[in-house]
């Protein structure tokens, strides 16, 4: 076969490239994928961010401003009804719109316009009256990080019911802890879930004590000082945020970010800890340890090459999704660097890296509340995983009894040497310690079958187990509490 049979011919009518150019098709992004886009987003997430309700947002956020200023009297109260009135996206001439904001290279102008065009009896003049463009998209974007905030919320209370259950089922459950992915003692399994649910708990903690604090309005006027808005421009303040739920700031924060980053960084450690339960999941799910079982479905494949796979695909998802929404850290942090009174520069970041992190983080909430509703713990293999490493995992109890008739540290040394040596044998710790001069007869066979039995060393984890279902219960109120 030639060369040139099997290359594309560079004089052909439609290259790749040209055929791109094309392309009518509109569903680029990840999250927007017909296909591919549930494993990355929540029709929750998507009905925060689609374009018209954000056109819609925009459009509430103009009418709170005209309503607050018609009961104060800055516009006519007349004109502040139709202005409301007329707020309905489905007013708007959409496509009007697109090309307008090419023509103008402005974000928001083209909407102003077609709003104004909305607006009957002249009322329209008064739309957006002495305000600025950051104000209304600010704003605008606060009530967007309201709703992620809401569904979190909600999520995590789901999140946390399920893990409530699961921890106080397994509390005394015997199961092997690992530390540095080694046997280290045995330990209730509740635990580990009161360590999941205790992180959970501190995230809600987060959300409520954040919202004052980064849900704030914006309305200070092209250069923070409210020059346009007049003698009721602090009343005025209080009126629109009081109107749309939202905090009344002490000063502008067009160019202070730190709020936009506090809620990114925070949904990003949501995602983070789901991620870290999804990969636990993950781990002990492995027919190696096969402490969990995963839910699964007929028609669930697993493979394309292996017909047997059972693979945890939503927990590495859980994974994915907490690295996307960790990668838009950075992306937030860049927002501080804003400068003067007015910096474009870090919105266009936000615009970004708000609505990506928001699917991501709900993402990865929807998917563990998944594999929570259909997780199974392996009593029997927790069972069996403990005594196949009892000997190992009584090191620290054994050592602590021998302490009491040879110190703590001259203790340590001799089990030290013992167990090293009965792992390098493959001999029997215990039968080490009947046998060895030193430690022979300090401790009675009951004694010995006690450091022994991993049951009578799990130390307090009921107690501890039940002090953090307490706790989430405290937070959760009555819905905890069933």
């Amino acid at each position: 076969m030639s060369i040139a049979a099997t290359n594309p011919d560079p004089s052909a009518s439609h290259t790749p490239s040209e055929e791109a150019a094309d392309c009518t098709h509109r569903r680029s992004h990840i999250t927007d994928s017909h296909f591919y886009g549930h494993r990355y987003s929540t029709p929750e997430s998507h009905r925060i961010f689609c374009d018209q309700c954000r056109y819609q947002r925009w459009l509430d956020v103009e009418a709170a401003l005209a309503l607050s200023q018609g009961e104060l009297g800055i516009i006519p109260a007349e004109a502040a009804q139709k202005i409301a009135a007329a707020a309905r996206v489905e007013l708007l001439d959409l496509e009007a719109l697109r090309a307008d904001i090419r023509r103008t290279g402005h974000s928001l102008v083209a909407f102003l316009r077609a709003f104004q065009a909305a607006c009957p009896d002249g009322s329209g003049e008064y739309v957006h009256y002495g305000t600025t463009t950051q104000d209304i998209q600010d704003t605008a974007q606060a009530l967007e990080m309201r709703d992620v905030l809401d569904q979190m919320e909600k999520q995590l209370r789901l999140l946390a019911g399920q893990l409530v259950n699961l921890a106080e089922s397994t509390a005394n459950t015997v199961s092997l802890a690992r530390t540095h992915a080694q046997p280290a003692l045995p330990m209730g399994f509740g635990v580990k879930v009161a360590g999941w649910l205790d992180e959970i708990t501190r995230h809600l903690e987060r959300i409520d004590q954040m919202r004052p604090r980064v849900l704030a309005a914006q309305l200070f006027g092209a250069v923070g000082t409210m020059a346009g808005l007049g003698d009721q421009a602090l009343p005025l303040l209080d009126s629109f945020a009081a109107r749309l739920g939202l905090t009344a700031p002490a000063v502008s924060w067009h160019v202070s970010r730190d709020r936009v980053v506090e809620f990114v960084v925070t949904i990003a450690m949501v995602a983070g800890t789901m991620g870290r339960i999804g990969d636990e999941v993950r781990l002990l799910s492995r027919p190696e340890f096969g402490e969990l079982e995963l839910g699964w479905r007929h028609g669930q494949v697993g493979s394309s090459t292996m017909p047997h796979k059972r693979n945890p695909e939503a927990c590495e998802q859980a994974v994915v999704m907490a690295q996307l929404t960790a990668a838009q850290v950075a992306n937030a942090l860049a927002c501080l660097g804003g400068d003067n009174e007015r910096d474009s520069r870090t919105l266009r970041l936000e615009w970004a890296c708000v609505p990506d992190a928001s699917h991501y983080a709900l993402s990865a909430c929807s998917i563990v509340e998944h594999i929570l509703s259909e997780l199974g713990v392996c009593e029997e293999r927790l069972r069996d995983n403990v005594a196949g490493v009892a000997e190992q995992i009584a090191t620290e109890k054994l050592m602590l009894a021998l302490g009491r008739h040879l110190g703590k540290q001259t203790a340590h040394e001799h089990v030290y040497e013992l167990s090293q040596r009965a792992r390098q044998e493959g001999s029997s710790l215990r039968a080490l310690v009947e046998d060895d001069p030193q430690t022979a007869g300090l401790l009675s066979k009951a004694e010995l079958d006690t450091v022994f039995d991993p049951s009578a060393y799990l130390g307090r984890s009921a107690e501890l187990t039940a002090r953090a279902v307490a706790h989430t219960r405290e937070l959760l109120g009555e819905e905890g509490a069933r």
